[in-house]
């Protein structure tokens, strides 16, 4: 089932943190923070009615057939030029340094790591997601189909997967994906939510 923790479970912690140099736990917990505020962005792009995601949905779809998750991620695999330019077709134009700055100290951690991590993690995201669209989507519907409910409900039920069903209670990203999904939750998740809003044009 195409949910956060299997997602998760793509992302190869110990092998980032060594190429970053950083701490393992340091780096696991942005990550944790990340990825559901990246698959949240990519979700608000497809459903905003103001928003043309075709280039983002192209990607996607792109990404999930690099083969880029096949036999296990490997970070010398990452397109990391490409995961800047992935950053920017998510977060309306904004590059991984200004997304950075807007999510530093909202438990992703400082705005040096979450800058090197974004590249990184975004190619790994969308491809996961792509995989996952593919997948239902056997045989291939005409790229022009992402952006109806298809791509929706796939990130849908990656987001979905972490907040309802077993131990989401217990969950820390709870408050974050109530956000995410607009509904609000207060805290830290909630500045994450505006966070999004913001990046993706709700700018004045």
């Amino acid at each position: 089932m195409a949910d956060l923790n299997d997602l998760f479970a793509q992302i190869p912690v110990a092998e980032i943190a060594s190429k970053l140099g950083a701490d393992e736990g340091e780096v696991n917990n942005a990550i944790k923070t990340l990825v559901p505020a990246l698959v949240g962005g990519v979700q608000q792009n497809v459903q905003a009615d103001n928003i043309d995601s075709s280039n983002l949905e192209s990607a996607v779809t792109a990404q999930g057939a690099s083969g880029l998750l096949d036999g296990g991620v490997k970070v010398d695999d990452v397109d990391q030029k490409e995961g800047d330019q992935l950053v920017a077709h998510i977060f309306g134009g904004n590059d991984s340094g200004q997304v950075a700055s807007a999510l530093a100290g909202t438990g992703a951690g400082g705005g040096d790591l979450i800058k090197k991590l974004l590249p990184i993690l975004t190619p790994i995201v969308l491809a996961y997601i792509g995989k996952q669209f593919a997948q239902k989507n056997a045989p291939a519907e005409p790229a022009a189909q992402a952006s109806g409910g298809g791509l929706g409900d796939i990130l849908g039920s990656i987001l979905g997967g972490a907040s309802g069903g077993g131990g989401g209670a217990n969950n820390p990203l709870g408050s974050i994906l109530g956000s995410v999904l607009g509904g609000g939750g207060g805290g830290q998740g909630n500045a994450i939510g505006e966070i999004l809003g913001g990046l993706l044009g709700g700018k004045k």
